[in-house]
């Protein structure tokens, strides 16, 4: 919200001399949040001008301009640059004569976007200065023609030249901008702000709606028929009306509204809806005029009925909805209640009688109308944060009188009030409660004086001074219960008398087993040199289908070449209607985004949730009924919802992408592959207490040739969860990414990446890591070699010869794979780095031996391998 200083002192006394930085400070005391400052970028002399002369001449680029003698200062005074009283003046517009009184931007003044004045020759003349256009003084739009003040309402006897124009326009004014949270809707108004900063400095407020009395206005026919209320949430409760007639739509906006409209964040369009957007920033009630000679009969709020549609004031044809409230006369829907008018009732140029309408209508139904058609209007801001019920009769005096006093229009007896009873149910407030929830030692007086000031009715309650019935004002409909009133208090006797006391900790809580292995994962993973980020879970088609659902690959029925997901009935983006079931997709992106930078060098890894189609209960995926309105379902209902949610498994995925050594002297680049990936993937999975078991695999989205299967051996506690001693169960996938899908994506060389199920991982892994400790003792190192088929995988043949040598060996590695001569068609040669150690006794060599050729006999039995002479 912004508010100009001069608005604002109008109903709070603002201290002499007070600025815009004063005035934020205030507000900040009582919650609000500084924004920005808001000025008109003129500096420098601006001035009333007279014409003397206006001198039409051709030129030979066919362009006509005026040559003028224009009076910037009394006669025989210096004007305020310091010059001459009389200037020459070049102008190009040509809405002006002799004799009128003009605004003269002087040399030395600065306009919006940095423009100098400054005497230059141009048509063959000096031009002394420029006359100025509203657009060139951020006044308007209008750039074809100039400021002729007596058309702008001004009195002829006050122009005299010389006069200070920034001041006479308001181009001297200063607005405040201030973030309003949306449970203070009051705030979205002049009135609402300038009685927080009553709070704020102990200022006399002047309530603006106190000032007008409204007149009895009766005649217009006005329905509120909302035949069927949504779970019994009438969608209007109030409707003022009143006529005005013979407006002259050809008046100007006064300067000083323009002004306050523009700081305000407004431009100004018409005198007609300016009035309105003032009044609505003043009083915080949203208005609007229809031309009433284009109303058929009388007015009927209600719901829309089915397959009907309303051409809005954009020009945009739009279909309603049977949830959405509708203004409507005897044609059909003229207006989509709170949000925007009909362009089929609009007043314009033509327009010569209008309807004013202020109307009370319920917020929730006001904020899904303008969620679903998309029109964030000022309206809708308003109505859907709670406007004052009873303000309306107010607004819609003020506006009348704006258009009688502006327009030239005369008041009409003709009109309507329907205004809403208001009597809300005292809230029950205990005054320890305040004390016991702030951890303050505020006093009786401060509780009660801070209530009151805020606007409650406060009045003891059934125990006396302990107990207090508190009425809130009309215009607080955020206060429901006492703990709103708990925050009230604290906001008015001030933040800084809540202690800062740091929490105790309950014993005996504290992460379960799950989070604290997932932080380890994720904290030893950037340990490592990953960059951990965050992506969104929106994907799109192509994007499921390139990467898959993970390693599962599950696949939409009836579309065996797609990968089945959920696809959202209103996602924040078109082209990403569908929840990721795969981490790929955003790190992907993210990786496109940094290349896209010069980022070449990567290497990321993300922790999130995938989302499966389907449900832990077996119940059906999401729900085609939205609960209506705020109305709180019921809990079976809340059941069912919480069913329908989907699976959310965690993932751990990573990229790579660029050199994992850089090229420098003496040594060529290496760049990053599917070794790295697998490597990192063991890395997230050893942060859990997990092994991974590599064996060749295949996914849609990763090279044939290079892609690795990573499973965990079953059980790793000791019991056989799967009812399969020894078996392995499939976690993830790593390798590298096809070279077309990376060529897709306008990424450099290869891209490498890996993806685990965490969830999983963390179920299969022991309850908690185990450490083994060193041993002093030294190592006894052997190779061994042995020759098998090419078929059989080398970690398979690894994992039976560690098997087979026993608790001796320490660690053991594969180093080489020969395929060639000396060996037979079909077979291979695998070499292991084996390194046994005891604990306990430094080993003899034979030792060592023996537990390699157990693992030999071992190899040999499984896989028919033999030992390499």
């Amino acid at each position: 919200m912004r508010v100009p200083l001069s608005w604002l002192g109008e109903y709070v006394t603002l201290p002499e001399g007070a600025t815009p930085e004063r005035v934020h400070a205030d507000l900040v005391r009582v919650g609000f949040e500084e924004e920005s400052i808001r000025r008109f970028e003129v500096t420098g002399p601006v001035v009333v001008g007279e014409v003397l002369s206006r001198e039409p001449e051709e030129h030979s680029n066919g362009k006509t301009v005026n040559w003028c003698r224009v009076r910037v200062a009394p006669e025989g005074a210096r004007a305020a640059d310091g010059g001459e009283d009389v200037r020459g003046i070049v102008c190009g517009a040509h809405n002006f004569e002799a004799g009128d009184k003009v605004v003269v931007t002087l040399p030395g003044a600065v306009l919006p976007g940095g423009f100098e004045i400054a005497a230059r020759k141009t048509y063959g003349h000096v031009s002394d200065g420029m006359i100025a256009s509203a657009r060139e003084l951020s006044l308007g739009e209008d750039h074809d023609g100039i400021i002729v003040l007596e058309r702008w309402g001004f009195d002829p006897a006050s122009l005299e030249p010389g006069r200070d124009a920034k001041a006479l326009l308001g181009l001297d004014d200063t607005a405040v901008e201030i973030n309003v949270t949306p449970d203070r809707g009051y705030a979205f108004s002049v009135r609402g702000v300038a009685r927080e900063y009553g709070h704020a400095t102990g200022a006399a407020y002047r309530d603006p709606a106190l000032a007008v009395t409204p007149a009895t206005a009766s005649g217009f026919p006005v329905t509120l028929a909302d035949a069927a209320p949504i779970r019994g949430r009438a969608g209007a409760t109030g409707f003022v009306t009143r006529v005005v007639r013979g407006i002259d739509q050809s008046r100007p906006t006064p300067a000083w509204m323009v002004a306050r409209l523009q700081l305000a964040g407004i431009r100004s369009l018409s005198l007609e809806v300016d009035i309105s957007n003032y009044v609505m920033l003043e009083l915080g009630q949203p208005l609007h005029a229809y031309d009433l000679a284009k109303l058929s009969g009388g007015i009927t709020v209600r719901r829309a009925e089915p397959g009907e549609t309303l051409v809005t004031l954009d020009g945009q044809e739009r279909a309603l909805h049977v949830e959405d409230l509708v203004i409507a006369d005897a044609s059909g829907a003229i207006g989509l209640a709170g949000v925007m008018g009909g362009e089929s009732t609009k007043a314009d140029a033509s327009t010569t009688d209008v309807l004013v309408e202020a109307a009370t209508f319920d917020p929730v139904s006001i904020a899904r109308s303008a969620r679903r058609h998309k029109l964030p209007s000022e309206a809708a801001k308003r109505f859907e944060r709670g406007v004052d019920p009873l303000v309306a009769p107010a607004a819609a005096e003020r506006m009348v009188a704006l258009l009688v006093e502006l327009a030239g229009g005369t008041a009409d007896p003709l009109g309507g009030a329907i205004v809403p009873e208001f009597a809300p149910a005292p809230i029950r407030l205990r005054k320890s409660r305040v004390n016991g929830l702030l951890g303050t030692d505020y006093t009786d007086a401060e509780i009660t004086g801070a209530l009151e000031m805020i606007g409650c009715d406060v009045a003891l309650g059934a125990d006396g001074d302990a107990d207090l019935g508190v009425t809130p004002p009309s215009w607080r409909s955020d206060l429901g219960r006492a703990a709103d009133l708990v925050e009230e208090v604290a906001r008015i006797v001030g933040y800084d008398r809540i202690p800062s006391v740091l929490p105790v900790a309950p014993a005996g809580r504290g992460l379960t087993r799950e989070q604290r292995l997932r932080r380890r994962a994720a904290n030893i993973a950037t340990a490592a040199g990953l960059d951990e980020v965050q992506s969104y879970p929106f994907v799109a088609r192509a994007q499921l289908d390139a990467f898959g659902a993970g390693p599962e690959n599950s696949a939409e029925a009836g579309n065996p070449g797609s990968t089945a997901a959920i696809r959202l009935a209103n996602p924040l983006d078109a082209q990403s209607p569908f929840l990721r079931r795969s981490l790929l997709p955003g790190l992907v992106t993210a990786a496109q985004r940094n290349v896209s930078r010069g980022l070449t060098d990567l290497a990321l890894v993300e922790f999130g949730a995938v989302f499966a189609p389907g449900t832990s209960s077996g119940a059906p995926l999401g729900t085609a009924e939205v609960p209506p309105l705020a109305e709180r379902p019921a809990d079976e209902r809340l059941a069912e919802l919480d069913a329908s949610i989907p699976e959310q498994p965690r993932r751990a995925a990573g990229l790579l992408l660029g050199e994992a050594v850089a090229k420098q002297p003496g040594a060529a680049p290496r760049l990053l592959d599917w070794a790295d990936a697998i490597d990192a993937a063991r890395t997230v999975a050893a942060a859990v207490g997990a092994e991974l078991v590599v064996a060749q695999g295949a996914h849609r989205a990763f090279h044939p040739g290079r892609t690795a299967e990573l499973s965990v051996r079953v059980p790793l506690d000791g019991s056989d969860a799967d009812g399969d001693a020894g078996g392995l169960v499939v976690v993830g996938v790593a390798g590298e990414l096809l070279p077309e899908l990376v060529s897709e994506h306008h990424l450099p060389g290869r891209v490498a990446a890996f993806e685990l199920e965490l969830d999983r991982l963390v179920e299969l892994a022991p309850r908690e890591p185990e450490t083994a400790p060193l041993s002093s003792y030294p190592a006894a190192t052997q190779d061994l070699t042995l020759v098998v088929a090419e078929e059989v995988p080398a970690g398979d043949l690894l994992a039976v010869v560690v098997a087979g040598a026993g608790e001796l060996l320490e660690n053991a590695a594969i180093v080489d794979d020969y395929r060639g001569s000396g060996l037979e068609a079909g077979a291979k040669a695998l070499t292991f780095a084996l390194r046994f150690r005891a604990g306990d006794r430094t080993l003899k060599a034979e030792e060592a031996s023996a537990a390699k050729l157990a693992g030999v006999a071992a190899a040999e039995l499984a896989f028919g391998a033999k030992l390499r002479d």
